[in-house]
């Protein structure tokens, strides 16, 4: 587990100790924990348009390539000339 030193408003202060108390956590580090777990949880999905562009892109036609080096002009590097 990593230990950190923060520094937090008195806002935020106010609040993790609301936390604290309604989850009946232990200390202000449970209660970050639980806000960023609760914040993952509600986080969205990926965009519907970007779903369907890579639905789209995954149906393209692939290129097979034997040799990338070659198709793309790409010179092979040996190790004395490294």
């Amino acid at each position: 587990m990593v230990q950190a030193l923060v520094e937090l408003d008195e806002n935020t202060n106010r609040v993790l100790n609301v936390v604290k108390a309604l989850y009946d956590l232990k200390d202000k580090g449970e209660a970050i924990t639980h806000v960023i777990e609760k914040y993952i949880a509600d986080e969205p999905e990926l965009k519907p348009s970007f779903l369907k562009k890579m639905e789209k892109i995954k149906k393209q036609r692939s290129i097979k390539v034997k040799d990338f080096g070659k198709r793309y002009g790409i010179k092979k590097k040996t190790l004395n000339t490294i």
